[in-house]
């Protein structure tokens, strides 16, 4: 399987950059940081249309994470485990069903000093 993390510092201002990347590099699942977006402005149908199954955690103008996968994504988890009063889209985690045997896979956006 084929992970790869991508901070991508707004989705939305470099969707074209980043789709282009996707068919470059075809990763099974990528771990997206820095989305920027709200997760109902992720602009998920562009990577469903590639085959892609999206799980996203986006907040207004900052942080926001996303987990694409070629497999369907269970279980998803929103926000750093334990910290209940966390309000920062930084931690998505779910766990990815391969014909191999599922897996769960974390995308965090840790910026420096938080």
């Amino acid at each position: 399987m084929k992970i790869a993390t991508f901070n991508v510092n707004s989705v939305k201002a470099r969707v074209e950059t980043v789709l282009a990347w996707f068919k470059q590099a075809a990763p099974d699942v990528a771990c997206l940081q820095e989305i920027k977006c709200e997760t109902n402005a992720f602009p998920a149908l562009e990577f469903e249309a590639m085959g892609y199954h999206c799980a996203i955690l986006g907040q207004k103008s900052y942080n926001g994470v996303a987990l694409l996968s070629k497999h369907k994504i269970e279980d998803v988890r929103l926000g750093l485990p334990g910290d209940s009063s966390d309000e920062q889209a930084r931690y998505i985690e779910g766990v990815i069903a391969t014909p191999s045997g599922a897996v769960r896979i974390a995308s965090i956006y840790a910026p420096n000093g938080n």
